[in-house]
């Protein structure tokens, strides 16, 4: 299931939704709550920082192949890999871990495989996950 979503300023949760509502998503609920926070964090980011006034789009698709479900996050904003960040060292307190840099990580943990390319002036996110 595809979809474009433009503008996306002030939109996050509408385009989360319209997500999570495609026939292509699992029924069972633990699975669905750890697809719907990679999701979130993916989509928020995208939202607020890919485009310097929010007025570029999102365009959104999701695939089930067998059990293999492909969620993918395209935009046309300034080009950022989140992969390239390092992950966070959880084991510091809140105190000491900078603020932020979380969002990715958790992905990378609620997901199978998170993988970013830069394709035609676009970041392309996919998110993967066994169902």
């Amino acid at each position: 299931m595809y979809q474009r979503f433009e503008p996306i300023a002030g939109i996050a949760g509408v385009i989360i939704d319209a997500v999570m509502d495609s026939p292509d998503m699992p029924q069972d609920p633990a699975l669905l709550l750890k697809i719907r926070l990679a999701v979130e964090e993916s989509v928020e980011n995208i939202v607020n920082y890919a485009y310097e006034n929010g007025s570029g789009y999102l365009e959104a698709a999701t695939e089930r192949s067998g059990s293999l479900l492909a969620i993918t996050l395209k935009d046309a904003g300034t080009p950022f890999n989140p992969l390239d960040r390092e992950d966070p060292d959880i084991t510091l307190s809140a105190e000491e871990r900078p603020i932020g840099g979380l969002g990715i990580f958790l992905c990378k943990q609620l997901m199978d495989s998170v993988e970013y390319a830069y394709r035609d002036g676009c970041n392309v996110l996919t998110l993967r996950k066994e169902v």
